[in-house]
């Protein structure tokens, strides 16, 4: 990432990111490097001030993206980020939770709040039922269609067991830290599919090639020497 003003970028400059209340991490360029790759439409569910959707579309040039969140402050904050990349993203200020809606997506893709106790000052959503967030997104996914997410590695348990219950060919990659251990992993699955589940080889959250230049998960996967 680099600074300059106001303006930071993700990405080798490729993604420009206003400064504000809530600033997305090497996080948002991890989620969107799991997206796969023949994607027309994306729901993405707590959508922030944009930095997972910006990314992804920087990854997958003429998507048609659609953002939820509750928080008027992030719908403004993406917004304006939508507008500083000359991006087009569809918002709507919507609870995942309590959206009627009978759209569904080639993808939905969902970094969850995992922050706990008094509300964060941009007002997004605390204290969520994992579960009960999973279910709702992966309700949004098209048959055959793909539900990605990052998180924290102790929910990791807790989301597989979701999961699982509706989608195939789970693919699960811890992301470690300093200490080598896993402090974020990646998680997707397909709606309807009884394809395996499979943990691959962890990658460093420093990961350049990733963070840097913007190469997704599966060339990283692919780039992996076999033993």
């Amino acid at each position: 990432m680099s600074t300059k003003q106001e303006i930071f970028t993700l990405m080798n400059g490729r993604v420009k990111m206003r400064r504000g209340v809530y600033n997305p991490t090497s996080d948002a360029v991890w989620l969107a490097a799991m997206a796969p790759d023949n994607i027309k439409t994306v729901l993405d569910v707590g959508i922030g001030s944009g930095g997972v959707s910006l990314c992804l579309m920087a990854n997958r040039p003429g998507i048609q993206v659609t953002g939820l969140d509750v928080s008027d402050d992030m719908l403004d904050a993406c917004r304006d980020n939508v507008k500083l990349n000359g991006a087009d993203v569809e918002l709507i200020k919507q609870d995942i939770y309590d959206w009627r809606t009978d759209r569904t997506f080639d993808l939905v893709i969902t970094n969850p709040p995992y922050f706990y106790g008094t509300p964060a000052k941009h007002n997004a959503h605390h204290n969520v039922d994992l579960a009960l967030w999973i279910g709702r997104c992966i309700a949004r996914v098209r048959p055959m269609g793909t539900f990605c997410m990052i998180t924290d590695a102790a929910t990791v348990a807790d989301a597989v067991s979701v999961m699982a219950q509706k989608l195939g060919d789970i693919n699960i990659l811890p992301l470690f830290g300093a200490r080598d251990v896993a402090e974020r992993v990646l998680i997707s699955g397909r709606l309807g599919s009884r394809g395996i589940t499979v943990m691959h080889r962890g990658l460093p959250m420093n990961y350049e090639p990733v963070l840097r230049d913007g190469l997704t998960i599966a060339d990283c996967l692919s780039r992996i020497p076999k033993k």
